[in-house]
């Protein structure tokens, strides 16, 4: 069973990398967010000769989410159901087969010192709860997308330089480990425990001229996690550079893992 994840930064910029990637990799099932489309535009013709089920929530212009799947989806839910700001375009559960998997794009936080910081601290709290309401660390389950944190020093370029930053505020990662505390390991740590491996790298060129990419100034805030009777079926995690050096990229690359499935 290989599973991917991917952050678009609008889907419809990215159609060309999409299509290539599913064709040529044919993952189970891959999770896209930051969709940034509505709905009633979401670029689904695009996609019928692929072979996959796709399903996908969106608002015009930002977040969004989407899961592509080989096997149609037993169950689909959105959002985090605890109330009237459910986010619904930051969260897509489905079911495949019997294993749920839930597809989220973390707010990022804009600023430390910003209402948007605070509720992204707040919106792990309320994932751990919908966790804890759906799921048993016991049994299999996949939580994969852009968690907008990155959890460890090897995990950023430079860490003593983003102290301060949403993504790598001491508070961010406390609230990210509280979170998986709940019962989820990274399979990437789990396989390559020492490895520095990035998935995002901003579009901003660097001193001499150097992209990021070139220089590898990135960060690891997208994540394959897996309960523990998956992890430990987990037998490949890898990320996919070339659709970050190809024409119109996304500031991601997809990340994907593979699973025995006996």
């Amino acid at each position: 069973m290989k599973i991917a994840t991917y952050n678009a930064n609008s889907i419809r910029k990215r159609l060309p990398i999409i299509l290539n990637w599913l064709n040529t990799h044919r993952p189970d099932v891959l999770c896209v967010q930051e969709t940034k489309v509505q709905d009633s535009d979401f670029p689904l013709p695009a996609f019928e000769a692929s072979g996959y089920h796709v399903t996908f929530r969106g608002m015009k212009g930002y977040n969004g989410v989407a899961v592509f799947s080989l096997k149609k989806p037993k169950e689909i839910r959105f959002g985090l159901s605890d109330g009237p700001e459910a986010d619904e375009p930051r969260l897509a559960h489905v079911v495949i087969d019997g294993l749920p998997i839930i597809n989220t794009y973390v707010p990022q936080g804009y600023l430390i010192e910003s209402p948007k910081y605070a509720y992204k601290l707040k919106w792990f709290e309320r994932l751990h709860r919908y966790f804890e309401k759906n799921f048993s660390p016991r049994d299999p389950a996949l939580w994969v997308g852009d968690m907008n944190v990155a959890p460890r020093d090897l995990d950023v370029h430079h860490p003593e330089r983003h102290l301060t930053h949403v993504c790598f505020h001491e508070d961010a990662k406390r609230a990210y480990a509280a979170t998986t505390g709940w019962g989820f390991q990274d399979v990437f740590l789990k396989l390559y425990p020492d490895r520095q491996q990035f998935t995002f790298w901003d579009y901003r060129a660097r001193p001499g001229g150097k992209s990021s990419v070139e220089a590898n100034l990135g960060w690891r805030i997208d994540h394959i996690m897996a309960t523990a009777p998956l992890a430990e079926k987990c037998t490949q995690v890898e990320v996919d550079m070339e659709p970050r050096k190809s024409d119109i990229p996304s500031d991601h690359t997809f990340l994907w893992a593979e699973f025995k499935t006996q």
